[in-house]
């Protein structure tokens, strides 16, 4: 009985695509120079004993299995291989409880991450992670690459709001990790290994997430720089002095030029850098104008408080139009992803400074600053050979730069096939012969996603 047919046993038809048209669709995420195979078919299950039934067929008869959520990813993480069955998670796309006593969301994969947002403000709840997709990406994608986003500075990335998982294995087994109380220890941290794995280890089915109380709305600031030097050295201060801003971004010169040319935003041509900060504590007030004064002393030359919510939002306009504005420099963009300690920050971006004229190249950053992770955004012209050639030159550069200055390369887009080779750089020969002996653990046949991470 060949693949498709073993499939039909156990899904209804509409969950199996196998026109060539359509399942090509499904190919690769949003990452560029990662390569894309042409899958065998689709399935799109929606419920956990059809991915039982899926990962049963799949290692019977020695079928890659790519999983995919909203393929909003940009490592490569979710390309499929020639001849694999991709998994599409997005029919599983259910809020199953909302719990307000024990603080506790229970969701499949499938559920978009602003819908479980709303979901649980609507009980004066709140779910931390909001990745700049937040509008598309899954939460079974945001699991599967440890996903951060604007507001990690004060509340952390998604692994610490993963309190337990369901699991279906390789063999079509049913692992159930962790747990739904406020604290737990028994045994390994088996919760905390599928997160950030890339669907490498299992198929997760469910999960348990951690909520808090929905904080107040927040008051922003924005600072502007006449050097990146002195809006990193804000930083370093604000953070020394034991302030806890809600979100604290920070844009370059590049990125803000890119602004200003798409939305005249009529930021001075003089400003170097500008800082946004946001605080969603009792006094908001006041903690913007304490963190005024430490940039005004850094050398800001400019630092304007919002009064409202609407001047808040105004003001943190421009760092979310970052990435729009840089995909009009070019025709193709890549966001690179590099997470180092806040005290080499300017390193950093002076560093990418220096690696987009050494390759002659527009790379704009903008940054997660109150936790060190930058995005430099490479702008390229993917038709021409050389310009796309140097592109990639200088991402490696980037990843090089972010391992000698003490940091990763990767704070919350994951490995995939885009950093596999850094990957290996940054674990050491000893750290990746024991993932690599993970892996075979829970995938003896290497079946889950082969060809990324390792």
């Amino acid at each position: 009985m060949d693949l498709i047919a073993r499939l039909r046993a156990g899904l209804p038809e509409e969950a199996i695509l196998t026109d060539p048209d359509v399942t090509g669709s499904y190919a690769n995420d949003m990452a560029s120079f990662c390569e894309a195979g042409t899958p065998a078919v689709v399935v799109l299950p929606r419920t956990v004993e059809q991915v039982q039934h899926i990962m049963r067929t799949a290692t019977e008869l020695r079928v890659p299995v790519v999983p995919q959520g909203a393929r909003t990813g940009l490592s490569g993480a979710a390309n499929a291989s020639d001849g694999c069955l991709v998994l599409s998670l997005v029919k599983m796309d259910r809020i199953i409880e909302i719990n307000p006593v024990d603080r506790i969301a229970v969701v499949e994969p499938g559920v978009i991450n602003a819908v479980l947002s709303r979901a649980v403000n609507e009980h004066g709840l709140y779910y931390p992670p909001d990745p700049s997709s937040w509008e598309q990406c899954s939460i079974g994608g945001n699991i599967g690459t440890a996903s951060g986003g604007l507001c990690c500075v004060k509340y952390g990335v998604t692994a610490e709001y993963v309190l337990g998982l369901d699991v279906v294995l390789a063999d079509g087994r049913l692992l159930s990790t962790g747990r739904r109380t406020a604290k737990g220890v028994a045994g390994y941290d088996l919760t905390r290994l599928f997160v950030g794995s890339e669907g490498s280890l299992g198929i997760v089915v469910r999960a348990v997430l951690a909520l808090k109380p929905e904080p107040p709305g927040q008051l922003a600031l924005a600072a502007e720089f006449p050097s990146t030097a002195a809006a990193c050295e804000a930083v370093c201060e604000i953070m020394a002095r034991g302030h806890a801003p809600a979100l604290l971004e920070l844009m370059d010169r590049t990125s803000i030029r890119a602004v200003n040319a798409m939305a005249q935003m009529g930021l001075p041509d003089s400003t170097e850098a500008l800082l946004l900060a946001a605080f969603d504590t009792p006094e908001p007030a006041a903690d913007l104008a304490a963190v005024g004064a430490l940039c005004t002393a850094a050398g800001a030359t400019e630092v304007v408080p919002a009064e409202s919510a609407a001047e808040s939002d105004l003001l943190l306009q421009a760092r979310r139009l970052t990435l729009t504005a840089l995909e009009r420099v070019k025709s193709a963009t890549m966001i690179d992803d590099v997470c180092v300690p806040r005290s080499r920050l300017a390193e950093m971006l002076d560093g990418t400074a220096a690696i987009a004229e050494k390759y002659g190249l527009t790379i704009g950053v903008c940054a997660h600053a109150g936790d060190g992770n930058t995005h430099p955004t490479v702008c390229f012209d993917a038709a021409d050979p050389d310009e796309s050639r140097r592109a990639r030159a200088s991402f490696d550069d980037i990843m090089a730069l972010g391992l000698q200055l003490g940091g990763t390369i990767t704070g919350e887009h994951g490995v995939g096939v885009l950093k596999k080779e850094w990957l290996a750089r940054e674990l050491g020969p000893v750290g990746l012969e024991l993932q690599r002996g993970i892996k075979d653990v829970f995938d003896p046949l290497g079946i889950l996603n082969p060809g990324k991470l390792f």
